[in-house]
């Protein structure tokens, strides 16, 4: 399970993102972007996330992730197209010579904070 080496580099990314001036900060949600490509199970990230967090800043804060499609660039006729399925030739000009724009990313966008 990928997801508790995840979850680890998140909280110790957020941990490190908390302003040094706020006295015991409390974060309330950790805002992500996570490509579909990330290959992240929603439920053990949060549960692994969960697990970490306890007696940090983190603790009880909510994971909201929002999912990043799959866009593909085509570098022979210069569209971009949201893949869906597991081919990735060009629908436009059929060309197999394209490079991933998203879907392999994942993020921390925001943290929502109170003292």
């Amino acid at each position: 399970m990928h997801e508790m080496g995840i979850a680890q580099e998140l909280v110790q990314i957020a941990l490190d993102s908390i302003p040094g001036e706020i006295e015991n900060p409390k974060v309330i949600t950790v805002n992500l972007k996570i490509g579909k490509l990330a290959s992240v199970v929603e439920h053990s990230l949060t549960f692994c996330f969960e697990i970490i967090t306890k007696d940090t800043p983190l603790e009880g804060a909510r994971l909201n992730i929002d999912f990043v499609p799959v866009m593909v660039h085509c570098k022979f006729c210069d569209n971009n197209w949201e893949v869906t399925g597991p081919v990735f030739k060009c629908p436009f000009c059929e060309d197999g010579d394209v490079e991933m724009i998203t879907g392999r990313e994942i993020e921390i966008t925001s943290l929502e904070l109170t003292e």
